[in-house]
C-alpha cells in the first residue's frame, strides 16, 4: 500500500498574480488543488514542507493528504511544481484531487528473481535492466511495493517484457505495448589496444662513396 503524506496548508481567500505575490511575501508558498469536478481550493504552504517532498524524489507519484484547519483533508497528487528562475524555490504548487475509484499514475521498481541460477548470466551475460521503474495506473490503496522479473531460465539474448512480469498485482501499464522492461546482454569484452613501437631512425650517411676514375 502506497505511504499517504500529510502536508498542513492555510487557505488562501483570493486568486491572482497579486494574491500569489502577497502570499510569497509572507515566506508561504501559493497553491491550488483543481480537479474531480470540484472547485479549485486555494491554498498556501510552508516552503520547507514542500523542498522536503521534493528532495525525495518521485513526488509525483506520492500520494498527499493535504490538511486545512476546519476542513476534511484532501486526498490528492502533486502534479506541478514552479520554481523561481534564479533562487531555484518553489513558487507555486499545483495539486490533483483524487475522485472516488480514480486510479493513480505511479512509478514501481523492478526486482529480479533468479539471478543467481540463471544459465545466462552464469555464463557471463548481464541483466541490463531497460526501465528500472514501470509506470502503472493503479488503486491508490494499492499500489504495489515492485514488480518481479523470474530471470531463472533465461538465456544470453533473451527479452523480457511487460507480459513477462509475473503479477501485474491489479494495475494496467501507462504505455499501450508489450514493453521491454530487461535484456540478457552479452559480457563485454575488452579488448587491449597494442601500440607497435616507432621504427628506429637510419643512421645517417658518413659520407660520399668515391667513384671510380
Amino acid at each position: 500500500m502506497v505511504q499517504t503524506i500529510r502536508i498542513e496548508a492555510a487557505a488562501r481567500e483570493r486568486a491572482g498574480k497579486g494574491a500569489a505575490r502577497a502570499t510569497r511575501r509572507g515566506g508561504m508558498v501559493p497553491a491550488v488543488i483543481y480537479g474531480a469536478k470540484q472547485e479549485a481550493t486555494l491554498l498556501s504552504l510552508d516552503p520547507r514542507d514542500v523542498m522536503k517532498e521534493l528532495h525525495k524524489g518521485g513526488w509525483q507519484s506520492h500520494l498527499y493528504e493535504v490538511a486545512v484547519a476546519g476542513a476534511e483533508p484532501v486526498r490528492c497528487l502533486m502534479r506541478d511544481v514552479q520554481f523561481h528562475p534564479v533562487s531555484d524555490q518553489p513558487i507555486h504548487v499545483d495539486f490533483q484531487r483524487l475522485a472516488a475509484g480514480q486510479k493513480i499514475r505511479v512509478k514501481v521498481p523492478v526486482h529480479l528473481v533468479g539471478e543467481d541460477v540463471s544459465p545466462g548470466i552464469k555464463a557471463g551475460g548481464v541483466a541490463n535492466l531497460v526501465r528500472r521503474d514501470l509506470e502503472v495506473l493503479s488503486d491508490p490503496d494499492n499500489v504495489p511495493d515492485f514488480f518481479e522479473v523470474d530471470v531463472s531460465t533465461a538465456e544470453i539474448g533473451d527479452t523480457f517484457r511487460w507480459s513477462n512480469v509475473q503479477d501485474h498485482k491489479g494495475t494496467s501499464p501507462t504505455l499501450a505495448r508489450d514493453f521491454v522492461v530487461l535484456t540478457i546482454a552479452p559480457p563485454v569484452v575488452v579488448v587491449e589496444e597494442v601500440v607497435a613501437a616507432p621504427a628506429p631512425a637510419a643512421a645517417p650517411a658518413k659520407g660520399k662513396a668515391k667513384g671510380k676514375k
